[in-house]
């Protein structure tokens, strides 16, 4: 063991937050010196060290009283004193004004307009400012709705409209649609290259076991059918002269990045999409795809309904950069 005795929980004061709570440790007489780090990884094993080392970084652990580095040595008699801090996702939950727009809504889904650079979802890297801490804030009774009634995505630049249930009828009913494939879903994209002609892409997407972050058709780890429609609208070139066609793409399926994989399997892929390919032409600084158009069955009051976003202000400067012919013209 080493410490002499369990760690010590001194509460916060009374009225204060339940995070101010420290544990300490007092180490044994007979414990050889080492790292800060290491010792707390032992005395502290439900935590990743990582987590431990930035708490000592950010001054939340003291060493008999002092702030101290990871790499400070901890010996006998020594006093350790935590002050456990809540892990990022921990708080990942909460409303935040957070900006978008809406198209529609009602008491039990709503339709928003999700700007490019705006994450839909709290991950690693991105627990705060999401599109849904923005509707916990907007809508406070999505607390209540698993994952704040989001029940599709769109990638952090991506723009476009997406539906959100706001209540879990509509919440069943949207998953079980999506599940049906009877969701529709268009998008408008800018691809490198003339794309002469409109077709399909029925290829499986798995993760790329070399890139985390990146897809694959027929990735080796867990590939998904993915299937996505496209037809051509105009091509043309821009100042420099590189080949551009502007795409309608409409999905049968919603893969993780299914659009950007399908279309540079096709050998096009999307302006600005590094991940996969693509060059930032014509004064592109994001991946060109919106999710212009969404329809689906109200799963309360019954009826199709649809919706559209135009495209924002970036996307439509790139478009007006490029010299346009038909989308017949060779």
């Amino acid at each position: 063991m080493m410490c002499d005795h369990e760690p010590e929980r001194k509460s916060p004061r009374e009225g204060g937050d339940p995070a101010d709570e420290v544990m300490e440790y007092r180490l044994a007489a007979t414990v050889l010196p080492e790292r800060l780090d290491k010792v707390l990884a032992r005395l502290m094993p439900r935590h990743s060290r990582s987590r431990l080392q930035a708490w000592i970084e950010g001054g939340h652990v003291l060493l008999n009283g002092k702030a101290v580095k990871t790499r400070q040595m901890a010996g006998p008699g020594d006093i350790i004193a935590v002050h456990p801090q809540a892990a990022p996702e921990d708080l990942a939950f909460v409303p935040e004004p957070v900006p978008f727009g809406i198209v529609a809504e009602n008491e039990h889904w709503v339709v928003v307009d999700k700007p490019a650079g705006l994450v839909t979802h709290p991950g690693a890297g991105n627990w705060h400012g999401t599109l849904l801490n923005g509707l916990l804030h907007r809508y406070p009774e999505l607390a209540r709705i698993a994952r704040a009634g989001i029940v599709h995505r769109l990638d952090k630049d991506t723009s476009g409209v997406m539906v959100v249930a706001r209540s879990d009828v509509a919440q069943t009913g949207l998953v079980r649609q999506l599940q049906a494939r009877t969701v529709h879903r268009e998008y408008i994209a800018l691809v490198h290259g003339w794309l002469k002609g409109g077709g399909t892409v029925d290829r499986p997407i798995g993760r790329d076991p070399a890139v985390p972050v990146r897809m694959a058709v027929e990735g080796p780890i867990a590939p998904k059918p993915a299937i996505t429609h496209y037809v051509p609208l105009r091509r043309g070139r821009d100042a420099e002269g590189s080949p551009v066609t502007e795409v309608v793409c409409r999905l049968e399926t919603g893969r993780t990045h299914q659009i950007r994989v399908h279309m540079a399997a096709l050998g096009h892929p999307l302006l600005a999409d590094t991940l996969y390919g693509g060059r930032a032409i014509a004064g592109a600084t994001r991946q060109m795809l919106h999710a212009r158009a969404l329809s689906f069955e109200d799963p309360c009051a019954g009826g199709a309904v649809s919706f559209e976003a135009a495209v924002p202000a970036d996307f439509e400067a790139v478009r007006e950069r490029i010299e346009w012919r038909t989308a017949e013209a060779t």
